[in-house]
């Protein structure tokens, strides 16, 4: 997830060979051969959906747990001024993860509404594409309006989307990665953190949308809903998907809005939870909201869908990386600014292999995010020739509002007698449980 950078003199050359392509997976680190005896202690490697300053305040009571850890992220390089708008905004921010992607699915929304001439979601839907490619390229709200009021084709580049535009499936054709790092201090160390590129612009669309939009809701303000993880296992990622969604809002009004009106921001909370969001997505119905930003979790986004396709609006997620969702039946009306987890998966296995591991287990929660994931990580480590009875995955039911707690105690004792040297644990807020269990049950963390 998107941090804080302070220092960013990066290690480009040791990232360079970071696994974007499968051939180049483990290219500077040979495959570990099958030992009847494993190295510990266990290093820890994690993801988007913990990889974040705010899951370092889960171990408040044992400090240092996380030093070593570290794990990727879909993160591109934000610029001092877009971190100091959101500052101003939210002095007490902690970090800015998906802040950049939150931004964009928002502007985007904006120009695609203002090219279509209509808060009409259909019509909307139809342009967002198009605004990300083959025209006049511009880098803000201000400047992408006023071309899309001339009725001058446009290209959207903007915090996170500054290469290619989205791919027929309505998302980014690359995307930026990086490599995090946790501290003695359960902080994210910045000058550790590497970027690297990924993707291929060649899938940008080339499709047109469909000429002589309707103007018939051109009266009508825009009206952009919220399904934003408020509370639940992904609420450590709220603050700044927050502060990028006020900001983004005051921006555009600050440029003319759209229709020569606001546009109007419709908060609300995904939960982490299927029938929370299912009662904000009915909220968001009933108000009128046009386009819906959201959900966090990718599992959410799924449970939502066909309620929001049946409505006829668009859902539009800042972060859901599951790569299923490329081909989900959407009717066309889903769209995402996070990449697809078969890259993260990518770039996850080149991280643990550089490590020189001989036994990795990968744990992950039983949704379409972790399993997916997990999947995406085995099969990259496999192709690189990562011996495949050296690969122990685990699965465990997330909590739920219900039960918040989560009973590891058995698996924790599965993956220590394993003797894995390399833990990764895919997972939202309560991957500290499962750590916590790890350590629990005597395991030895390398640090």
């Amino acid at each position: 997830m998107l941090v804080s950078r302070g220092a960013r003199h990066l290690a480009i050359a040791t990232c360079a060979a970071l696994v974007l392509t499968i051939a180049a997976c483990g290219k500077d680190a040979p495959p570990p051969q099958a030992a009847d005896t494993v190295a510990n202690p266990a290093r820890l490697y994690g993801t988007d959906g913990n990889m974040i300053n705010s899951f370092g305040d889960e171990f408040k009571d044992q400090a240092g747990m996380l030093a070593g850890m570290k794990g990727t992220t879909p993160l591109t390089r934000l610029s001092d001024d877009f971190k100091a708008r959101l500052k101003a905004l939210r002095p007490s921010l902690p970090d800015f993860s998906y802040a950049g992607e939150t931004y964009d699915a928002i502007v985007i929304s904006a120009l695609a509404a203002e090219q279509a001439g209509t808060n009409v979601p259909s019509e909307i839907a139809n342009q967002i594409n198009s605004v990300t490619t083959g025209g006049t390229e511009c880098t803000t709200a201000k400047a992408c309006l006023a071309l899309a009021r001339a009725g001058t084709d446009l290209q959207y580049r903007g915090v996170s989307l500054t290469r290619g535009g989205f791919t027929d499936a309505g998302e980014p054709s690359t995307a930026s990665y990086a490599t995090l790092h946790f501290d003695s201090t359960d902080k994210l160390d910045d000058a550790k953190t590497e970027y690297v590129g990924a993707g291929d612009e060649s899938a940008t669309t080339t499709k047109k949308p469909p000429s002589g939009g309707s103007t018939g809701g051109k009266q009508a303000e825009l009206k952009i809903g919220g399904l934003l993880p408020e509370t639940g296992d992904l609420a450590i990622a709220y603050p700044p998907m927050e502060a990028a969604a006020a900001l983004a809002i005051k921006e555009i009004n600050a440029a003319g809005g759209v229709f020569d009106k606001d546009v109007t921001w419709v908060p609300g909370d995904d939960g982490t939870n299927p029938d929370v969001a299912k009662a904000t997505v009915d909220n968001h119905i009933n108000a009128g909201v046009s386009v819906i930003i959201g959900a966090g979790a990718s599992s959410i986004s799924r449970a939502v869908l066909p309620a929001v396709v049946k409505a006829g609006l668009v859902l539009f997620s800042p972060c859901n990386t599951d790569a299923g969702l490329s081909t989900v039946d959407d009717k066309g009306l889903y769209f995402r600014t996070a990449p697809s987890d078969i890259l993260q998966g990518r770039a996850l296995a080149d991280v643990i292999l550089r490590d020189g591991p001989h036994k990795i287990t990968i744990v992950a929660r039983n949704d379409s995010y972790g399993t997916g994931l997990q999947g995406n990580v085995k099969s990259e480590l496999e192709r690189a020739g990562f011996p495949v009875d050296m690969i122990q995955t685990v699965t465990y039911e997330p909590p739920t509002p219900a039960a918040p707690d989560i009973d590891f105690t058995a698996g924790a004792n599965q993956i220590k007698s394993g003797g894995p040297d390399g833990v990764l644990v895919i997972g939202f807020g309560e991957s500290a449980q499962i750590i916590k269990a790890l350590d629990k049950a005597g395991m030895e963390i390398r640090h």
